[in-house]
């Protein structure tokens, strides 16, 4: 049994609500059962987690998602229905860390932690959507399979070098924030345009006056 210094909770609270963003119900199955196997010594605030019924409901879901996000369309209609539930989950599990003794270090984790699972959200979301833009699936999948694997790895790394999970999450939300920029901005003249389609209204981009950049090549693509 691990006992947590101050590093590894600092980290975990962070791990907890970037991840949440991704992966709310793994993270929900992986700590509970770190810590009902006896791996970690959670939290108080997150003993819940290890609850055997706790376990089964966030397993069940666990299951359900992995094929959900695999499905190009209902991977994003899956993320829409669940923004609600991640953002404030990602809040609560931080806060958990540090529990209710610790007023202070509560809310400032609970708004660290509802932070990063906002921007940790908003780039899965905005990515995963101007990937189904594509037709093959093969991107999607491969972008969901690298996200089942990063929340593990993350989680792992926050108990295990605090310091570098620290040094990395840094560059992760600099990315995030980059994506989410780049996806809007496609995504925006993408709807744009297909707006203007349906409304009947003559379309730029038949005489190249609009052209559409994919956010994941260099290269200029006409819609």
């Amino acid at each position: 049994m691990n006992n947590l210094d101050t590093a590894q909770l600092i980290a975990l609270a962070g791990a907890l609500g970037w991840a949440s963003g991704i992966r709310l119900y793994l993270v929900v199955m992986l700590t509970g059962l770190a810590g009902f196997m006896g791996w970690v010594q959670l939290p108080q605030g997150l003993h819940l987690l290890a609850n055997p019924v706790v376990l089964g409901v966030s397993g069940f879901m666990v299951f359900i998602e992995f094929f959900a996000d695999k499905i190009p369309g209902l991977d994003s209609l899956w993320d829409v229905v669940h923004g609600v539930i991640r953002i404030p989950a990602g809040a609560a599990l931080a806060a958990g860390v540090f529990g209710a003794d610790n007023g202070v270090m509560g809310l400032v984790a609970a708004l660290l932690g509802g932070t990063l699972a906002a921007t940790s959200f908003a780039a899965k979301a905005t990515t995963r959507a101007a990937i189904n833009t594509s037709p093959e699936p093969f991107s999607n999948i491969g972008v969901s399979l690298l996200e089942d694997g990063l929340v593990p790895l993350g989680l792992w790394m926050a108990i295990a070098h605090p310091i570098v999970f620290v040094v990395l999450l840094a560059l992760v939300l600099a990315l995030s924030i980059w994506l989410i920029r780049v996806c809007w901005r496609f995504l925006r003249q993408l709807f744009s345009r297909v707006a203007r389609i349906f409304s009947g209204r003559p379309d730029p981009g038949t005489t190249n006056a609009l052209t559409l950049k994919s956010p994941f090549s260099r290269k200029d693509e006409h819609v």
